[in-house]
């Protein structure tokens, strides 16, 4: 019997262990299928992930060679021809996209807007805007969005820019007495336009102004190393595409930024010393009204401040005053200089401007701000020079913060992604006779072409979140020095010399030569130019 028992649990146990092994061998082989399941499910996904833009073959390590030494707004253009309007190019390890179409600008900067809000700067711009503590050249964030808002409270408030109104026309009516001082003189207008420019935006800045010749001379050579700088942010620098050679410098650029940031700041250092020790209170104990804060004094009150959401730091207080100094004036003069040449090609324009401010102003008296609402015809020829030289014609580059798709395309996270101004505005599909200068076409009140960033046809500031923060002030001090200009003298080439109209790249696209005319005065009363 016991026998029998122990036979019959003998055979339970075999037949269970047999049981329970056939579960683990079902276990396993389900286990096995899932995962493998899960893989195929997963490379499906993987494989389904939008295709990189294309773009040309560069080579290994090295990419797209072409690109180094060459004018790239001409070179995207090119590439825009074979690619379309979306495309893809390896610089060294960075990996850059090119958008040429309004429809894929918008999802970049209205769709996606806070993705593609980042910068990646070039060491250049890391130089000069203290290591991105600036508003153009600081990424997306808690930061960047105090300083914007400092910047177009406090600077650019309606109340602020009227209330500086004189400082603007002091420094244009001494221009004006310049340069007919120098009736019959062949006349730098780019230099002529940066001193004003710069002039005006020191007193706005810090009450303070280049006086005298020696003034002259120090504009000049502003001009020339605020000019270089802005080629130097845009220009191909092998460091910037092979991060671990940065530390030897091989083409000099970041040598040559801190050395012109350097002189800058030998100015910007000597404003605010002066600052620091004088009394705010310009007028205490004369019975007058206390004057104007200029923006350095609100800017040093917001560093003595505490707390993170308005307090700021030295350092950012610096690279926000090279901001408006380098940008605030480069663009201006450069501009001057493409609307002068634009004009002395065209002389039918030229002549419609002149009547214009005529009508509007009159030959016994000088342009007031109050004018710029009626003169229609010259913010045309405004605007159609900026569709044909777009003082920033790649815009400054975004980085997106996050990986995305763009016209059905993948753009990678951290990539650089370019907008080509300079192609969207030259589009045979968008312009009629893209190439010709033809200010007419934004005389049209419905074509909504303005500087707002709004149609994407037509972006020469920018567009979304990262659109120029100084437009306001921008918009006023071209139209005013332009009009200026214009109405108080005719200009003519000199004798012997052309036009030409062959540019030089930088983030700013400025004229390869200067342009130079020669000034004779159109105003009835000749004591215009001397008051």
């Amino acid at each position: 019997m016991l026998n029998a028992v122990s036979a019959m649990r003998s055979w339970w146990w075999i037949a269970s262990s047999d049981k329970d092994e056939l579960s683990r061998a079902n276990l396993t082989a389900l286990v096995s299928i899932f995962a493998v399941l899960i893989w195929f499910l997963w490379a499906a996904k993987k494989s389904r992930k939008p295709p990189l833009p294309p773009g040309p073959h560069g080579l290994p390590v090295l990419g797209y060679l072409p690109f180094l030494g060459t004018n790239l707004h001409r070179k995207f253009e090119e590439l825009a021809g074979l690619y379309g309007p979306i495309y893809k190019v390896w610089l060294g390890h960075k990996l850059c996209v090119v958008i040429s179409s309004p429809s894929l600008v918008k999802e970049v900067v209205r769709d996606q807007d806070t993705i593609f809000a980042n910068r990646d700067p070039p060491i250049a711009a890391i130089v000069a805007s203290y290591g991105g503590a600036d508003i153009a050249f600081a990424s997306y964030g808690p930061e960047w969005k105090k300083l914007r808002k400092i910047f177009v409270r406090e600077m650019l408030s309606n109340a602020n820019l009227n209330s500086s109104y004189t400082l603007r026309r002091e420094e244009v009516k001494k221009s004006i007495r310049n340069v007919y001082d120098k009736i019959g003189t062949p006349i730098d207008l780019g230099e002529l336009a940066f001193v004003t420019g710069v002039n005006a935006l020191m007193n706005m800045l810090w009450d303070d102004s280049l006086q005298g010749e020696e003034g002259t001379k120090t504009g000049a050579e502003f001009k020339r190393l605020v000019g270089e700088l802005v080629v130097l942010f845009a220009k191909p620098n092998v460091s910037d595409f092979f991060p671990m050679l940065a530390m030897f410098d091989l083409q000099g650029i970041e040598r040559k930024g801190k050395r012109i940031v350097q002189y800058i700041e030998r100015i910007l250092d000597s404003a605010i010393e002066k600052r620091m020790n004088s009394n705010t209170d310009k007028n205490e104990g004369t019975g007058q009204m206390e004057q104007r804060k200029d923006f350095l004094q609100l800017l040093l009150e917001l560093r003595e401040q505490d707390g993170a959401a308005t307090s700021i730091s030295m350092r950012q207080v610096k690279a926000m005053l090279t901001d408006i100094l380098v940008g605030g004036t480069d663009t201006t003069s450069t501009m001057v200089e493409w609307v002068m040449a634009e004009l002395m090609q065209h002389p039918e324009a030229m002549r419609k401007v002149n009547e214009e401010l005529t009508e509007v102003v009159g030959l016994d008296s000088l342009v007031e701000e109050s004018h710029f609402p009626k003169l229609h015809y010259l913010d045309a020829v405004i605007k159609e020079t900026f569709r044909l030289h777009p003082a920033l014609p790649l815009l400054v580059p975004r980085c997106p913060s996050q990986s995305s798709t763009v016209g059905g395309y993948y753009i990678p996270k951290g990539c650089m992604v370019w907008l080509n101004v300079w192609v969207i505005h030259r589009d045979p599909k968008i312009w009629e006779n893209p190439l010709e200068f033809q200010p007419e076409r934004f005389l049209n009140e419905s074509s909504n072409l303005d500087y707002s960033g709004n149609n994407f046809n037509y972006i020469p500031f920018g567009s979304g979140r990262r659109i120029c923060a100084g437009l306001p002030l921008a918009e006023k001090t071209l139209m005013y020095i332009l009009a200026s200009l214009l109405h108080s003298f005719e200009w003519k080439l000199p004798h012997g010399t052309e036009l030409e109209f062959s540019d030089d790249f930088g983030i700013v696209t400025k004229k390869l030569n200067p342009t130079v005319a020669v000034p004779t005065p159109r105003l009835s009363n000749f004591e215009l130019y001397t008051k």
